[in-house]
């Protein structure tokens, strides 16, 4: 038995399959060349790629349940928690399983299309009426018979067996055609063994309707409903008869059309019933039926109220009414004995309206698709009709622009403006042909591509006379002009360059390859702004564009070139070459090969350089190196690029002069092009890497701990950002590099074998050679650590790591001490005591290193291998310098101010200092002065002549005192002056000298007396100090108006300095040991002498002591918040 179905989710699915199938292959054809698919069999392989990709995707889930759900269970039998034989246990098959075995059986029962021939039922209803009508359907799950299968729903009242459910979904795109609800509900009203049973109550069937919506759920369709109202009936077998009882309902079905159905069947049930009853009167079912429906038909009507709720119906189908089933049961499995009673329910799920019909829960996609399509067919006509008359509308308006440019009766006004709109056409249709019609022109009717290939022939037959030879023609007599001026004439020199171009414009016309448009239109335009026949306004208004667009279609339509007039352009040729020299600048080739390969390469940064190192703990720049300016971009980029403009260049720029390569040939060589190039190339190469790496700036170190952490990676070759660095300098270095040949490698050593003698004794020129050489060879020399070599290449980089590796230990063992302070002013004092250490060893091995790489890489030098050494050497010196300057104060400066502090020079008391105990001091020799600078600071401090100067290389990273300087130059001057014999003493001579007023003066200094009566003034000599008991210095005069009164009398052995101190110095005039002396006294009269000293000043040197003060410090140190002040002296060490 065929039964027709329907069969469209089927073919649906299999619809959205292909339409996805071909989505992703026109994908693949249309957008493949971005992925290099371009071949047919690349696109099938990436298209079967592809969809093998979607489906693992699509069953990954399952896959992954079935991988857990085995390893569970192997995993629970090694665990015991399963049992490890399960065969002997009997297991209830999976849903799965069960449904596979229903579709493997009616497809053995009724072929490959099975789906299509059978009816498939979905029984609901509680278990005991489910068996008094399908006997063990409610245990076997399912039944068939007759092209009819059941499927067990469950019961209303219990929970959806989702499993079930799911599994059923797979059984068919639409897994059944119908809900069949059985209940024996509606027997209420017949009485069986003398008893009543209850009526359906509203709230049994809202949880009956609530049951059938999550049903549709689970499934995921929702089914046509079909209520089976069972009765309990006599248990005669034979001579039973059973018929359809029921009624089928409309779509949008309400109560009282239910009643109405019922008052109809009543009359029909007692018309059989009493047919029925003649025969056999215990078969009274249709009778007593009819009585319920005719008497009580609200036992039936009313539960059937609530499915039809209008807020939430139920797509109730129909109603059938029977008693229980008689030798309905088969001892045969999944198989039951289908009577005429269900001939009604199939059948008429066949033909059931649209609103009962079976839908699938969600959106519809067949139907959307259905529209969908409808109205892609709509808008595909409409599309055809608007093509059709748009491109009949451009093909007329076309046809006009070519007829009215042919009209040679019409002004030249005209044509040119009728040229200009075909060309404006023209160019529309090539757009569109490169870039796409728009979409009123498509639809299958484009008639683009042809329309242009139709019209281009017109518009060169009409562009000829009215462009190209009206242009020629106005060129030739330009040139022609030009050739025939004399040889004379300032004029020729003059016009050379618009010459230039107007032959350039002329050859471009008969060399359609050799067209520049846009510089052809704006360059002859400027040389033909009028034209006879046109208006000025019109003719520079639409010229250009009309110039422009036939030199850009010449290319591409060579048969439209000029016929070239040899003559002319030998002839002009010729005044051209004597007029110009050098024809082209190297410079524009050059900026126009950079800019080709400017935007190729990114940028290297410094962490670009020093690969996975950290570099920015030791030094770091905001700078960058242009990336064309790097090894990669001269090997894949620069180089090709000039090799491509010096074979380029003799057609680039040289055709216009020259028609043979022979010529161009001889007056630029492209070796010599490509060797300038080159040339300027690595001069900026080399320029914007020394920019960069001398704009490097160390990172500054807080501690010694800090300086130490730097050296430790400075020195770690694996982790170093300094030899990451190098290594990138190494490589970058090289660029361009070319080695030596096997052939001069054997030509050399022979040459070095028979010319022994005159061989030197360093190759200068061994090895790879460079055009970066000059630059970048002192680095390079750095890390070659090859023997020989010159001097400098002694010097390497593994040995500055070696000895910084030996700084640091030497600090660790200085910061790991038990007390790192006295430590570091250990290793300190031995610098400061004149004597060499590890670290000013490399310090000083990292200068020679930076010395070394020349004054170009200064700055990199210093920051590489010099500031690292001076930053840890200056860590060590800064306790040092602190303790130096609390020793300074306790073993000089502090006795000093107890011994001489408010006395005399140093302060303007009557107490003096003590001439022997400040000799002690002033000594050169073993004054405590000198042997405090001599013994702690002769490293850093030293003396030339009689001036203290601070050591350039060991006093690197410290800062003196510069009061401290001055104090100790001072007092090493006041040494050699008065104190050159270890003791205080001065020998000077004074000679008095006249002045207006004054009689007689007499000067006393430690009991010498000088006497002058206005006599020939002589020199007397004098000695500070004199060995006397009354020391001291006075001063007297007589003068014309009054008796000897005395300027000053000043006791002690400071007294002649005191007087001094009164006295108006100035130096005389013509010698340099001699001082002009004068005392002013009280009454205005000046008190004159000369004085002349053995050694410097004399005693005025001695004025240098007034208000002086010692520096309590040596150093300048700059407080430090995270620094422990030292204050400890070192070891061993006495005071003075």
């Amino acid at each position: 038995m065929n039964i027709p179905g329907n069969g469209l989710g089927r073919f649906g699915l299999a619809g959205l399959t292909l339409a996805g199938m071909a989505a992703i292959w026109w994908g693949i054809t249309r957008y493949g060349g971005m992925l290099n698919i371009n071949t047919r069999g690349e696109q099938v392989l990436a298209f079967v790629q592809v969809c093998l990709a979607l489906v693992f995707v699509f069953y990954l889930p399952a896959i992954s349940r079935r991988v857990k759900e085995s390893l569970y269970r192997r995993q629970s039998q090694q665990d015991s928690v399963l049992p490890g034989e399960e065969g002997r246990v009997a297991l209830t098959p999976p849903h799965h399983i069960t449904v596979g075995e229903i579709r493997q059986t009616l497809r053995y029962q009724y072929g490959r299309a099975w789906s299509r021939k059978v009816r498939i039922l979905l029984i609901i209803g509680s278990v005991r009426d489910v068996e008094q009508l399908t006997p063990k359907l409610t245990q076997e799950l399912w039944q068939e018979d007759q092209g009819t299968l059941l499927l067990w729903g469950g019961d209303p009242g219990a929970a959806v067996d989702n499993a079930w459910f799911t599994a059923l979904r797979k059984l068919r795109y639409r897994p059944a055609d119908g809900m069949v609800w059985v209940t024996s509900g509606f027997d209420g009203v017949l009485t069986t063994m003398n008893r009543t049973k209850p009526r359906l109550t509203p709230d049994e069937m809202d949880s009956v309707s609530h049951s059938l919506k999550l049903r549709f759920e689970a499934l995921g369709w929702k089914l046509p409903l079909y209520v089976w109202s069972l009765y309990e009936g006599g248990n005669e077998k034979n001579g039973r008869i059973t018929q359809p009882v029921g009624c089928l309902l409309p779509a949008g079905c309400t109560p009282q059309i239910v009643a109405e159905q019922f008052t109809a069947l009543a009359s029909l049930l007692i018309e059989q019933g009493i047919q029925q009853i003649c025969g056999q009167p215990q078969h009274n079912f249709l009778l007593a039926l009819a009585d319920q429906l005719t008497r009580k038909p609200e036992t039936v009507t009313e539960p059937l109220s609530v499915l039809l709720n209008p807020y939430r119906p139920q797509p109730l189908a129909g109603v059938v009414f029977s008693e229980a089933s008689v030798e309905a049961g088969r001892s045969v499995r999944h198989h039951w004995g289908r009577d005429n009673r269900w001939e009604t329910i199939p059948d008429s799920v066949l033909w059931l309206p649209a609103g009962l019909r079976p839908r699938k829960q969600g959106v519809n996609w067949m139907r959307g698709m259905s529209v969908a399509a409808a109205a892609l067919m709509l808008l595909w006509a409409a599309s055809m009709t608007v093509s059709f008359i748009a491109n009949r509308h451009l093909v007329a308006i076309a046809q006009e622009q070519v007829r009215l440019a042919s009209a040679e009766k019409q002004p030249l006004a005209v044509r040119l403006h009728a040229l200009s709109a075909l060309q404006k056409t023209l160019s529309q249709l090539e757009y569109r042909s490169q870039h796409g019609a728009p979409w009123y022109l498509r639809a299958g009717l484009s008639q683009n591509d042809d329309l242009l290939a139709a019209l281009f022939p017109h518009y060169g037959e009409r562009a000829q006379p009215l462009l190209r030879d009206a242009a020629a023609h106005h060129l030739e007599e330009q040139l022609t002009a030009f050739v025939q001026l004399p040889p004379d004439s300032p004029l020729r020199e003059k016009m050379t360059k618009t010459a230039y171009g107007q032959l350039k414009q002329y050859l471009m016309l008969t060399r359609p390859e050799k067209m520049d448009a846009a510089w052809f239109a704006t360059t002859l335009m400027q040389d033909w702004p009028q034209r006879s026949g046109i208006a000025d306004a019109v003719w520079q208004g639409s010229g250009p564009s009309l110039l422009a667009f036939y030199a850009a279609s010449l290319a591409s339509h060579p048969q439209w070139r000029l016929p070239v007039d040899d003559g002319l352009v030998s002839q002009v040729r010729t005044r051209l070459i004597r007029q110009l020299g050098q024809r082209n600048s190297e410079s524009t080739l050059y900026q126009k090969m950079l800019a080709q390969v400017a935007n190729q390469y990114a940028d290297m940064r410094l962490a670009d350089m020093t690969a996975d190192t950290d570099a920015s703990r030791l030094f770091s720049t905001d700078e960058v190196v242009p990336g064309m300016f790097t090894r990669q971009a001269w090997e894949q980029a620069v180089q090709p690029a000039i090799e491509k403009v010096v074979a380029e260049r003799r057609d680039e720029m040289d055709w216009v002069l020259s028609d043979t390569k022979q010529t161009a040939a001889q007056s630029t060589s492209p070796e010599a092009l490509r060797a300038r190039l080159a040339e300027r190339y690595f001069a900026d190469f080399s320029g914007a890497w020394l920019d960069f790496l001398n704009s490097l700036r160390w990172q500054r170190a807080a501690t010694l701990s800090d300086a130490i952490d730097q050296l430790t990676l400075m020195a770690d070759v694996r982790q170093s950002p300094l030899v990451a660095l190098m290594n990138t300098l190494s490589v970058q270095g090289r660029t361009g590099q070319t080695g030596e040949a096997i052939a001069d490698s054997l030509v050399k050593s022979a040459r070095q074998l028979f010319n022994r003698d005159n061989s030197p004794v360093i190759d200068q020129r061994s090895g790879a050679r460079g055009p970066l050489d000059a630059t970048f060879g002192p680095v390079l020399a750095l890390l070659d650590n090859r023997d020989g070599g010159t001097p400098t290449s002694r010097l390497s980089l593994q040995t500055f790591l070696t000895r910084v590796t030996q700084v640091r230990l030497r600090l660790q063992q200085v910061t790991n001490a038990t007390d790192p302070q006295a430590m570091t002013r250990l290793l300190a004092q031995t610098v400061f005591q004149g004597k060499a250490v590890d670290l000013t060893e490399t310090r000083d091995y990292g200068s020679l290193v930076a010395a070394g790489l020349g004054q170009e890489w200064s700055g990199f030098g210093q920051t590489l291998f010099v500031r690292p050494m001076e930053q840890a050497w200056q860590q060590v010196l800064t306790p040092a310098a602190e303790s130096l300057n609390a020793q300074w104060r306790s073993a000089v400066v502090e006795d000093w101010n107890s011994a001489f502090g408010g006395r005399y020079p140093f302060k303007n008391t009557s107490s003096e200092v003590s001439l022997p105990l400040l000799a002690k001091y002033l000594d050169s020799e073993t004054g405590r002065i000198a042997r405090f600078l001599q013994t702690r600071l002769n490293g850093v401090l030293h003396k030339e002549g009689s001036r203290w100067m601070a050591d350039s290389i060991n006093a690197q990273g410290l800062t003196f005192n510069p009061a401290f300087l001055q104090a100790m130059n001072t007092l090493s001057h006041l040494s050699d002056v008065a104190f050159a014999n270890g003791e205080a003493g001065l020998h000077f001579a004074l000679r008095p000298g006249t002045a207006d007023g004054v009689m007689q003066t007499e000067l006393v200094i430690d009991s010498q007396k000088l006497v002058y009566m206005n006599q020939m003034p002589v020199w007397r000599r004098f000695s500070w100090p004199a060995d006397t008991e009354a020391p001291g210095a006075s001063l007297s005069w007589i003068s014309t108006r009054a008796g000897t009164r005395q300027y000053g009398d000043f006791p002690g052995a400071w007294g002649w300095i005191r007087l001094l101190d009164k006295a108006v110095v100035s130096a005389y005039p013509g010698t340099s040991s001699s001082w002009s002396l004068s005392w002013k006294a009280p009454d205005g009269l000046l008190l004159n002498y000369t004085l002349r000293t053995e050694a410097g000043e004399g005693p005025l040197a001695l004025l240098a002591l007034r208000n002086f003060t010692l520096p309590e410090t040596i150093f300048s140190v700059r407080a430090s918040a995270e620094r422990v002040p030292l204050t400890d002296d070192i070891p061993g060490e006495e005071g003075y």
